[in-house]
């Protein structure tokens, strides 16, 4: 794998927007794409995906409360009234869903990943901390609904 790359980031950026605008029926906007410093997330739900094979890290696809509840309302047609099981296992199959459809652009491309169950982490300023020396790229999103952002760790794999 070469160097993490716009070639590396790119099909997350448009399995996000494919997916988010698809099952959940927003249209997202991308920002500004930044290189994270520290393990901070601005937001309170993250849903995180452990990727394997010619590339190694994690994606993690987080949510302000506010944008969580509306995009998983969304997402199952049932009106999402806070952080519970139902709405945490949403996140979780959204974050499936961006990784699976990610592992596809780059299957076709003929690069060979595996990505892992998803997890799913609550509560206001929590943290990702990605493997030391593992650079971690944050594409943020807006929409009608609030803001989003995934965070893209990857590193050369075997």
């Amino acid at each position: 794998m070469p160097k993490l790359s716009v070639e590396w980031i790119n099909p997350f950026i448009e399995a996000t927007e494919n997916i988010i605008g698809t099952v959940a029926m927003v249209k997202i906007t991308r920002g500004k794409l930044t290189l994270k410093e520290d393990s901070a997330v601005e937001y309170d739900v993250s849903g995180i995906i452990g990727i394997t094979g010619e590339a190694v890290g994690s994606i993690a696809l987080s949510f302000p409360k506010k944008t969580a509840l509306a995009i998983v309302t969304n997402f199952t047609g049932e009106e999402a009234m806070g952080i519970d099981n139902d709405t945490i296992d949403a996140i979780g199959e959204l974050t499936n869903m961006v990784a699976g459809s990610a592992k596809k652009i780059f299957s076709d491309k003929g690069i060979k990943l595996k990505i892992s169950i998803p997890n799913v982490v609550v509560g206001k300023n929590h943290t990702i901390v990605s493997p030391k020396g593992t650079p971690s790229i944050v594409i943020p999103f807006e929409s009608d609904v609030g803001e989003l952002a995934i965070q893209v760790s990857l590193k050369p794999g075997n």
